[in-house]
């Protein structure tokens, strides 16, 4: 059982971008080597938007990784940044990651708002448009295990 987290955050100024971006990569550092990632997905989405979707062994590692690090220090940030930020968790059977517009569509019927501080006017009722993917995406993969251990004959 694996637990798909989707995440969708709109920067609401070209002037929060810079701050984001290095925010964002930091972040994503930190996820590749946190224990019980089992992959995502980024997409960077048109007005300023931008979407993960990760696979988590449990609800458990996915919380150790969104309070602690790099992450916990950018989430407050967002309050100020975001003017529409929405989060949606599920469990499946395995850590395969859906489709984007499958994701959207989750997203829409079971996501939930988080608190900004200057919502747009779409923000609570959850009324934006799919994502559309292109080149502006990238899969993330967990670190290779540098503490592997190699089986030797005798």
């Amino acid at each position: 059982m694996a637990l798909i987290s989707v995440t969708r955050l709109r920067v609401r100024s070209f002037f929060y971008l810079p701050q984001f971006f290095w925010g964002n990569e930091l972040s994503a550092r930190q996820l590749t080597h946190i224990s019980g990632f089992l992959g995502g997905k980024l997409l960077v989405d048109r007005h300023r938007t931008f979407w993960t979707m990760t696979a988590w062994e449990d609800e458990a590692a996915m919380r150790a990784y969104r309070n602690g690090g790099a992450h916990r220090q950018v989430m407050p940030k967002l309050l100020k940044w975001c003017d529409e930020a929405t989060v949606t968790h599920w469990n499946q059977e395995t850590s395969t990651l859906l489709d984007w517009p499958e994701a959207y569509r989750r997203m829409i019927s079971e996501g939930k708002v988080s608190k900004v501080n200057n919502p747009s006017p779409n923000h609570a009722t959850k009324q934006f448009p799919e994502p559309r993917v292109g080149r502006l995406s990238r899969a993330v993969q967990p670190a290779p295990k540098s503490d592997a251990k190699v089986a030797h004959s005798t």
